[in-house]
């Protein structure tokens, strides 16, 4: 795997705080959402700080690369854009599924209009192995994926967090984006320990690391990137800089922003976090390498949350004699010892390479070419034993492992958007918290890409909105969710205050347009409606 550069200490550019993101001191880098930002009209804001030099990583949210659809050629292609655009080493995205339905369900297209975590299960693996590989022969840079908060876990799965990153890696080459914050939220939500996940992981693969705040209400930790880095989020971060230097560590906040000194303080206190870390770390080191090699090990033969007999998972079940890991002994062997095996000097050995005399007629290695030989010498060995030894997966996904995934993912996204039963195996009382929080969001959001709907609807919009979410599924983004929900309202006559339904039938008739004539009966709904709503 080629290492990419040193990125530093960087932030979330958001609109809100563009200006004081720029006048920061000591920002070697920002990331900016893809979504929001337009190939063709830059903010001038990131043009300003391209052209100081600092680096601007395009975020992704929306590509859903652990859904069962293989990736949309739109989104990628608007993420390759955004990448050129920027200038940009690599480009991110999520392990994560963001819609499910669609034609391998044969049901509609549901919108989770969130970031859900996928199932750790050799299916969903599969997929998410194909899709990967899939994005990234359609990008012009390195992806690198974000491991995600959640706030519910999957009955049946069969590997950690650690183990399912590591075979990821392993098996398409993909760089990692560690966000400590989100193991965190796993580690009070789910019981997951963050050392055990770090132990697992292969952390050379790591591309940059994200730090963010959130709060806990009533055992459930919100990851809500609106409120300020706890302590335990710096621990693990502490814990992650003793095993390896982050070749970037990033800032997030993307609601509540709070007076740019704090932003500099918080900032302060992970290049703080970072340096004790590094001055602590060395002999530790090693011991941490040989444990997660002895964790893996020990950790392969038994199943995550195995059961007696068939699991009962829904559309994701698997008899429990199928292994969670499919690497033979030699393999195992030869991972031990490559996650054993000390780590160079590397900046001695290289200099040490780059000086010595070459015997006549050899190559000299230049001092970059030297250190690259230095860095990838003590691993070819174990590496070629695990090419050996490891079951890659170059052929295309099993079409049934994909339809199983559909099924559950439809299943799972369907009770949470639309009300329908609750797949078995699921925690009932924590589905119902995800429900609330995802209806939460869409409120939060359409009151952004809509502000005049909360200022006409004014305290009545919130629980407007969260009743109407409950019962009506978000199909097609935000904007069009917008629409939906006023044309939802009018029909329903309501707001009852005659001059604010007016405003917002104003409002839905000059933003949903004119209908082209058509005999579709999506068309014909759409000219009745605007015809009644045009008599109120």
């Amino acid at each position: 795997m080629e290492r990419l550069g040193t990125l530093g200490t960087g932030i979330g550019w958001r609109p809100e705080i563009a200006d004081a993101v720029e006048r920061m001191p000591g920002i070697d880098w920002v990331e900016a959402v893809a979504e929001n930002v337009c190939p063709g009209h830059l903010p001038e804001s990131l043009l300003r700080l391209r052209e100081r030099g600092i680096t601007v990583v395009p975020h992704g949210v929306s590509l859903g690369l652990g859904g069962a659809d293989r990736p949309d050629e739109a989104r990628l292609t608007a993420l390759a854009e955004r990448a050129e655009a920027l200038g940009s080493p690599l480009v991110t995205e999520h392990i994560a599924f963001v819609r499910a339905g669609g034609a391998l369900t044969a049901s509609p297209l549901l919108e989770a209009g969130h970031l859900l975590p996928v199932p750790r299960t050799r299916d969903a693996l599969d997929t998410l192995c194909e899709n990967v590989r899939i994005a990234q022969a359609a990008l012009p840079v390195p992806l690198a994926l974000e491991n995600i908060a959640a706030l519910i876990s999957w009955p049946g799965e069969e590997m950690t967090e650690g183990q399912f990153l590591y075979d990821l890696v392993e098996r398409t080459g993909v760089r990692l984006l560690i966000d400590v914050a989100n193991l965190h939220t796993n580690h009070v939500n789910r019981g997951e320990d963050p050392a055990t996940a770090l132990d697992e992981l292969p952390v050379e693969a790591i591309a940059y690391v994200h730090v963010a705040g959130g709060f806990e209400r009533d055992g459930v930790w919100h990851d809500s990137h609106a409120h300020p880095v706890p302590q335990p989020v710096l621990d693990i971060l502490t814990d992650l800089a003793c095993r390896t230097t982050p070749p970037g560590v990033l800032l997030e906040r993307d609601e509540n922003f709070p007076e740019p000194a704090e932003l500099e303080r918080e900032l302060e206190a992970i290049r703080g976090t970072l340096e004790k870390a590094g001055a602590g770390a060395g002999a530790p080191a090693g011991a941490a390498r040989a444990a997660r090699a002895a964790r893996r090990t020990a950790a392969e033969p038994t199943a995550v949350g195995a059961v007696a007999g068939p699991r009962r998972g829904g559309a994701i079940a698997r008899a429990t004699t199928t292994p969670p890991v499919t690497r033979t002994p030699a393999g195992r062997q030869a991972e031990a010892e490559l996650r054993a095996a000390p780590e160079p000097d590397i900046e001695a050995e290289a200099r040490t390479a780059a000086a010595s005399q070459a015997a006549p007629g050899a190559h000299t290695p230049t001092a970059p070419q030297a250190e690259a030989e230095v860095r990838a010498a003590p691993r070819a060995a174990g590496t070629e034993a695990l090419s050996a030894a490891s079951t890659p997966t170059p052929t295309p996904t099993d079409p049934a492992a994909r339809q199983r995934l559909a099924l559950a993912q439809a299943a799972l996204l369907s009770a949470l958007v639309a009300g329908t039963p609750v797949p078995e195996g699921f925690d009932r009382v924590r589905l119902g918290v995800q429900a609330r929080a995802l209806a939460a969001k869409r409120a939060d959001v359409v009151a952004k890409v809509a502000p005049e709907l909360p200022e006409i609807l004014a305290a009545a919009y919130r629980p407007a909105f969260v009743a109407y979410a409950h019962g009506h599924p978000m199909t097609g983004g935000y904007r069009r969710d917008a629409l939906d929900f006023a044309e939802h309202l009018l029909l329903a006559g309501r707001p009852e205050d005659t001059e604010a339904r007016r405003r917002l039938r104003d409002w839905w008739l000059e933003r949903s347009g004119p209908t082209p004539p058509s005999r579709h009966p999506a068309a014909r709904l759409a000219r009745a409606t605007r015809r009644v709503l045009l008599r109120r």
